[in-house]
């Protein structure tokens, strides 16, 4: 069965990611003595790929320049005036009253006094890659999802009995797996991009790890930005004018 790429739930920043899963782990552990790892099948992914578009690249530097100055009218004329749309809860939450930089602000918390809102969407214009949304015609939107078989991933799932906030996908050709969480320790696996079990705890003693467990079934850690969760909010563009330009967000945000 061939690769194919598969509709992502509601992503979430990798940090926050790994929290809920620590969470999640350290409630299990307070009701019950969690089951020692086993091995599982290992499932091959094929890594986004950047936007092989010079215009689009200068586009994501303008969003940059932009969002490090928090010039919102430079940044408004990089947003559609009109059409945004806004993906959240299996729906538009967009206000189609309201221009395109004022649906990107309510999204973002561009308003928000901490400025979190402006940092998140400077975030976006470090990821070269973009992928077809599966719901907007002719939108691209980014950080891409990997292409990978979804049969294969939900019964893996099911043999696992296991959530799929749980999973997370390796992106370098080889990803080194560490005994514990530090650079020299022994190398115990060498992963390709595929799916690995997230199991953290909170015995790391490193922000800079993360405890996972690899398909033979062996627990090891590697570096955090190794692993990448499975759906994050993404940022979403499209041709207005001839020009890229934001067209849409996905998650993330308040409702209107």
């Amino acid at each position: 069965m061939g690769i194919r790429a598969k509709i992502r739930p509601m992503r979430v920043p990798v940090s926050l990611w790994t929290a809920a899963v620590l969470s999640a782990v350290v409630s299990l552990a307070a009701s019950a003595q969690p089951a020692p790892p086993k091995p599982y099948k290992a499932v091959a992914i094929a890594p986004p790929v950047p936007v092989a578009d010079p215009a689009f690249e200068a586009l994501r530097k303008q969003i940059g320049e932009a969002t490090q100055k928090k010039d919102r009218g430079a940044l408004t004329r990089l947003v559609v005036a009109q059409g945004f749309f806004w993906q959240r809860d299996n729906r538009d939450r967009a206000d189609k009253r309201k221009s395109g930089i004022d649906n990107l602000a309510t999204a973002l918390s561009l308003n928000s006094k901490d400025g979190a809102g402006w940092d998140i969407l400077f975030s976006y214009t470090d990821d070269p890659t973009a992928s077809p949304s599966p719901i907007y015609k002719g939108a691209i939107c980014a950080p891409a999802e990997p292409a990978y078989n979804a049969a294969a991933f939900s019964e893996l799932i099911k043999t696992t009995q296991s959530d799929a906030s749980e999973w997370g996908y390796t992106m370098s050709p080889l990803t080194e797996v560490h005994a514990t969480a530090q650079a020299s320790a022994p190398v115990i696996d060498k992963l390709g991009p595929m799916f690995v079990r997230v199991a953290p705890d909170n015995k790391t003693g490193s922000a800079a790890y993360q405890r996972i467990i690899t398909p033979s079934g062996k627990p090891g850690f590697v570096t955090i930005d190794a692993v990448a969760p499975i759906g994050n909010d993404q940022l979403c563009y499209v041709k207005d004018g001839g020009a890229w330009k934001i067209g849409g967000y996905v998650g993330g945000g308040e409702s209107q």
